[in-house]
C-alpha cells in the first residue's frame, strides 16, 4: 500500500513545501496538500504534518488562529483515531492551541528570534517517530523560531516527565523552554510537537542529515504495519 501523508497549510506557513518534499524523499510518494479552509481530510491518510511558518502572522498568539480553521477539527478527530501527526514549530504551536498537546509556546526567553543548528538529546525511542534513534543519542537539528519557549506547570511538567512523553530535549538553554524541552508527545504517542525543524535537514547537502531518520522512523512503522 503506497504511504498516504497529508500536509496542511495555513495563511502564513512557509514551511509546508520543505514538508512535503521530505516526506516524498523518504517515502516515494508524494504528500497530499491540504488547505486550511478544507473541512475534511483525504480518505485512508496514514500521516498528517503540520508544518511550520508564521499562521496568519502569529496574532494573538501563535497558532491560536490556526488552531481554529476549519480543518483542525478534522485533524483532531483524526489524532484521536489514532493517526500519526506531526506538528512542527509553528505546527507545534497549533498542536498546543488545538488542545492535542499540553502546555504552550512563549515568546524567546531572548525575546529574541533564533535561527541556528541545535544540539538535541534523544529521550523517547519508543514513538513511532523517534525508534530511528537510540536513547540519549545528540542530534543536530535546525531552530528557527520567536516563540519556542515550552512552558507547563509544574504538575504536567512532572506527568509529561513521569510518562516519557518527553521526545528531545535541548541539550543547551536554546530559548528559555522549561527543562529544555524541546519535543512532546501525547499520552498515546501518536501525536508529536516539537519547535526544531527535520525536514530541513535529509540529506546532508542541508549540512546534516539528522532529521531524516525521523521521517524514516515514522514510514517504517506505517509501511510495516
Amino acid at each position: 500500500m503506497p504511504f498516504r501523508a497529508a500536509v496542511i497549510t495555513f495563511p502564513g506557513s512557509n514551511c509546508d513545501r520543505d514538508m512535503a518534499v521530505a516526506l516524498e524523499e523518504v517515502s516515494g510518494e508524494a504528500a497530499i496538500r491540504v488547505w486550511h479552509g478544507d473541512a475534511d481530510l483525504p480518505a485512508n491518510l496514514d500521516f498528517i504534518a503540520l508544518p511550520g511558518g508564521f499562521s496568519y502572522g502569529d496574532y494573538l498568539r501563535s497558532g491560536a488562529m490556526a488552531a481554529n480553521s476549519p480543518i483542525m477539527r478534522a485533524v483532531v478527530a483524526a489524532a484521536e483515531r489514532g493517526v500519526p501527526v506531526l506538528g512542527v514549530c509553528n505546527g507545534f504551536q497549533v498542536l498546543t492551541e488545538s488542545g492535542l498537546l499540553p502546555g504552550a509556546l512563549m515568546r524567546n526567553a531572548s525575546q529574541n528570534f533564533i535561527c541556528r543548528t541545535a544540539a538535541l538529546k534523544v529521550e523517547n525511542t519508543q514513538s513511532l517517530f523517534t525508534s530511528g534513534y537510540e536513547t540519549g543519542e545528540v542530534i543536530h537539528i535546525p531552530v528557527a523560531h520567536h516563540d519556542g519557549n515550552y512552558f507547563a506547570d509544574e504538575e504536567t511538567l512532572d506527568r509529561i516527565e513521569g510518562d516519557g512523553r518527553v521526545a528531545f530535549r535541548y541539550c543547551d538553554s536554546v530559548n528559555g523552554s522549561r527543562r529544555d524541552i524541546a519535543g512532546v508527545l501525547n499520552a498515546a504517542g501518536n501525536v508529536l510537537g516539537m519547535m526544531p525543524h527535520p525536514e530541513r535537514a535529509v540529506e546532508a547537502a542541508h549540512g546534516g542529515s539528522d532529521g531524516r531518520r525521523l521521517f524514516e522512523s515514522v514510514v517504517s512503522a506505517l509501511v510495516s504495519a
